[in-house]
């Protein structure tokens, strides 16, 4: 029988190992899962939630899985000015895109033509690897997303 996870914790002292998962394998409930060193362990939360950078998963056996965010393919996006910058946030929400949003960027998924759209409307647009923790939307309960939970490089 594999050890089971059903609870998170904010802080991991010793972990047993990490695992290494991109955003949307960090948005779970349940499933089967193995660490980046082989352990076998069931995620069973009692509801969906994005799984934060640095958090721990704690096996009913006592050992604590750290999980790892990867770095994915992201644009940064970036305005002329503060205004613009919401501007941009709101075409990308009018278009329903995952963003996380820091205090002078946003961080999107690439994509050719939102690229494009954005050069259009004058965004200044890199590509980067880092993690991704998008913003969660008004109707997925808890907010979870990112912004102020690590840096990425610029």
């Amino acid at each position: 029988m594999l050890p089971t996870a059903t609870c998170v914790t904010q802080t991991v002292a010793d972990p047993a190992d990490k695992i290494t998962l991109d955003e949307t394998a960090r948005h779970r409930r349940r499933m089967a899962m193995r660490s980046d060193g082989g352990i076998e362990f069931l995620l069973d939360l009692p509801e969906a939630r994005l799984l934060q950078h640095g958090e721990g998963l704690v096996l009913d056996d006592g050992r604590v899985i750290e999980v790892h965010a990867a770095p994915e393919p992201l644009y940064e996006v970036r305005g002329r000015d503060a205004r613009h910058l919401v501007t941009l946030a709101w075409q990308l929400g009018n278009r329903h895109l995952p963003a996380e949003i820091a205090e002078d960027r946003i961080f999107i998924r690439r994509d050719h033509v939102i690229h494009e759209m954005l050069i259009g409307l004058g965004a200044t647009v890199g590509e980067i690897m880092a993690p991704f923790s998008p913003e969660r939307g008004a109707y997925h309960g808890h907010h979870h997303g990112g912004g102020g939970d690590h840096e990425h490089g610029a």
